[in-house]
């Protein structure tokens, strides 16, 4: 068996988040960028499962701009199988 985890790149949630002057959005040009707090936790999990010896194989996916593989480099640091990105 194998476990996809999905993953997203969010504002780092140490960072204050500021409102764009527009007020159409969030400021995310200057900001730090992480893993979703929670997805981290799911991955996490995930790979205690697999040391457990429930699965064979953690594969993370995630969705968004490049700048988006530094999340999946993160999640194979932490010991994840593969990654799967997709090209947006």
């Amino acid at each position: 068996m194998k476990i996809l985890v999905a993953v997203k790149r969010v504002v780092d949630y140490a960072v204050k988040v500021r409102v764009r002057p527009d007020r159409m959005g969030v400021e995310t040009a200057s900001e730090k960028m992480s893993m979703n707090p929670f997805y981290e936790i799911a991955v996490e999990e995930a790979l205690r499962l697999r040391e457990a010896g429930a699965t064979a194989e953690v594969v993370a996916a995630t969705v968004g701009p490049t700048q988006s593989a530094d999340t999946l480099r993160t999640v194979l640091a932490m010991g994840a199988d593969r990654r799967r990105p997709h090209p947006s």
